[in-house]
């Protein structure tokens, strides 16, 4: 078994998310399309007697390492390591960091120390994102994210952008006008990226038109993303503030990136995966 290993918390995008529904203990129920962007944070862990975890990376200074940190939270269920979790994606931006963060952290631990995963329930009990974290391949996300469908995308690109602030999830969702909404259709399979972008087009993100009220600075980047040569959609991801635009070519998504440099924005183009 090896000494130490490195694990890539790759963001979690929502391509669709529809909330239809919410449960007596106050659980929304969703219906998301979920797929990955290659570009996330790291997870390092190593052999150790006790628990440690060291916060690195350009995005690490907002985060610490409490109790509370869902890294922790899920070393908690395996055997003990030191933890180094260098930070790349922003907090608090609708594309999975925490949730990534602890899944990498699940199947770092269970490599180094060649262990089993925790039991379902216990992933389940970490967030709504971890389970789809954990297995890291496009799914259909239902329920509370504990219904799973792997899904089969076409070969993609993404834009990804963050306005430079974060957004509380549980405000976005307190914010809803309506929780009783239509589910997704039946999800087909894809025959390119245009057929992709023109069947998202006809779903929506339930939580854009809560989280653009809170903050209204995320139209800006929608607006520049939807104004890109090569955009096929825009939207925003999760509960925000975090925003997509979907490409056909690496090339036009990169020249989108570099185009969309602004004082305080987070821009990154990724493979969709």
């Amino acid at each position: 078994m090896a000494a130490e290993v490195s694990r890539l918390a790759r963001a979690k995008i929502n391509l669709a998310l529809h909330v239809t529904g919410r449960r007596g203990d106050g659980y929304h129920l969703l219906d998301s399309l979920v797929c990955f962007a290659e570009v996330g944070d790291v997870i390092r862990v190593a052999r150790a007697e006790d628990l440690s975890l060291k916060v690195t990376g350009p995005m690490g200074a907002g985060l610490t390492a409490g109790e509370d940190n869902l890294v922790l939270r899920a070393a908690r269920l395996m055997p003990s390591a030191a933890i180094v979790l260098e930070k790349h994606l922003p907090l608090a931006s609708g594309i999975g960091g925490g949730s990534a963060d602890a899944a990498a952290t699940l199947l770092a631990l269970a490599e180094l120390h060649g262990v089993p995963l925790p039991e379902a329930g216990a992933v389940l009990g970490l967030g709504a994102d971890v389970p789809v974290c954990l297995a890291g391949s496009p799914a259909r996300m239902r329920g509370i994210g504990e219904d799973l469908t792997p899904v089969t995308l076409p070969p993609a690109h993404l834009v990804l952008v963050n306005p430079g602030f974060g957004i509380s999830t549980p405000e976005v969702f307190r914010a809803l006008t309506s929780r009783e909404n239509p589910p997704l259709a039946g999800i087909p399979r894809f025959v390119d990226v245009a057929a992709l972008a023109a069947w998202l087009a006809r779903t929506r993100n339930d939580l854009e038109p809560a989280a653009l009220r809170l903050r209204p600075g995320i139209s800006e980047v929608l607006a520049a993303l939807t104004a890109q040569e090569g955009c096929l959609l825009a939207r925003m991801s999760g509960s925000g503030a975090t925003c997509f635009g979907l490409f056909a070519e690496a090339e036009a998504a990169k020249s989108a990136a570099l185009s969309l440099t602004r004082p305080g924005w987070w821009v990154r183009a990724a493979a969709l995966s």
